[in-house]
């Protein structure tokens, strides 16, 4: 089972994910290679786990880079110069998967 899979449970949600996927594969190449590095960043920087905010916050950047794209403007326009700050406040009030491993940690150790 791939780590998709495992977040994405039901049909009507890997549905939507793939139709996201697509509309990333339409964007300029600058747009695409950012949103596939925003994407490695969140899954391995401990991005969300739940799938509404994934679909909120990736279907958020996709509608801001489709209207960058539409506008001339470079990614970096749009996220500002440090990409990973940019990340970060997008994922701020969600529950990520390191605040799962925090939390499973916690629960773990010293609880005899």
């Amino acid at each position: 089972m791939s780590f998709i899979d495992k977040i994405i449970g039901n049909m009507d949600d890997k549905r939507e994910w793939k139709a996201m996927e697509a509309r990333a594969k339409i964007l300029p190449s600058e747009y695409l290679n950012a949103y596939k590095a925003i994407q490695k960043y969140m899954w391995t920087a401990g991005g969300p786990t739940d799938w509404k905010d994934i679909h909120h916050i990736f279907g958020g950047i996709l509608d801001l880079f489709e209207e960058g794209a539409a506008n001339g403007k470079k990614v970096t326009d749009l996220t500002g110069d440090d990409v990973a700050d940019f990340c970060d406040e997008l994922v701020k009030d969600t529950k990520t998967w390191r605040d799962k491993y925090r939390e499973k940690l916690n629960n773990t150790i010293g609880r005899d």
